[in-house]
């Protein structure tokens, strides 16, 4: 029988996950290393949609301290908001000291025997490079792909009977896990534009600046200086479609529903 793969990605959310990686990956707090390894693994706990990096214990420059862990989350979805330390898989926890600098509960050794020997370290407390080059946000996931195409369709974009952005000439953007994406050119933007101090990272598109506008806060995004990965979306203005109404050469668009798309929401504080 043929399975959906995307469906058997979704069933492995529950469970301990991880993949080798050939990337030398570092990493440092205040300039002095804490982790130096070629045989680093990304690794999924149960229920977390981002990896982390573990590595053996031999690649550890710094002092790991046993600590009390923090208290489980019981979020369906462990998205990146929710803290490293809110761990779903048991383990010993660890705070991290360099010199005189600690970083508290940001280690941790899963009791798994597949991971025997291993540290999972949190990405957030820590600059980390792959190879000599820095990322951010978090590891990316080697089965996930940012696919950017431009299209000819009809986007019509509202709220509240308000129009927003119209647009005959989208790109459309694929990403594994979610749904596509419409970026409009900014002058296919129709309403005011409002400030937002609002900033958040992806690793595969950059840093994104949001828009505000009269019928709610932070609806829409731009990467003004995209990675180069995604340079065809320098400029480009995507909307939340979960909170927007969309239609799409004529036919409206059902707002997404899915557990990823609602912490999506959530997260970014669209109102």
């Amino acid at each position: 029988m043929s399975r959906n793969v995307g469906d058997e990605m979704m069933r492995l959310l529950g469970v301990l996950r991880h993949e080798p990686t050939d990337k030398w990956v570092r990493a440092r707090l205040g300039g002095r290393l804490v982790v130096d390894s070629r045989a680093a693994l990304l690794l999924w706990e149960p229920r977390r949609i981002v990896p982390t990096y573990a590595v053996p214990d031999k690649d550890v420059r710094a002092d790991l301290v046993p600590v009390e862990p923090a208290p489980e989350s019981d979020a369906p979805v462990l998205h990146p908001g929710i803290p490293f330390a809110a761990h779903s898989t048991p383990g010993q926890t660890y705070d991290v000291r360099v010199g005189d600098e600690v970083r508290e509960r940001a280690a941790f050794r899963p009791d798994d025997t597949d991971l025997t020997g291993h540290i999972v370290f949190d990405f957030d407390a820590f600059d980390w490079t792959e190879e000599d080059e820095p990322v951010f946000s978090h590891p990316r996931d080697p089965f996930s792909r940012v696919d950017a195409r431009r299209s000819s369709r009809h986007v019509r974009i509202e709220r509240d009977g308000v129009l927003l952005a119209e647009s005959h000439t989208p790109t459309l953007v694929f990403e594994t896990k979610l749904h596509p994406r419409f970026y409009l050119p900014r002058e296919d933007v129709k309403a005011a534009v409002l400030p937002s101090d609002m900033v958040t990272a992806c690793p595969y598109k950059g840093r994104a600046t949001y828009l505000s506008f009269a019928v709610g806060e932070n609806l829409a995004w731009t990467y003004p200086d995209p990675l180069p990965d995604a340079s065809p979306l320098a400029g480009l203005v995507a909307f939340f479609d979960e909170v927007v109404d969309v239609t799409v050469d004529g036919v409206p668009r059902q707002r997404p529903e899915s557990p990823v798309a609602k912490v999506m929401k959530d997260e970014f504080g669209v109102s």
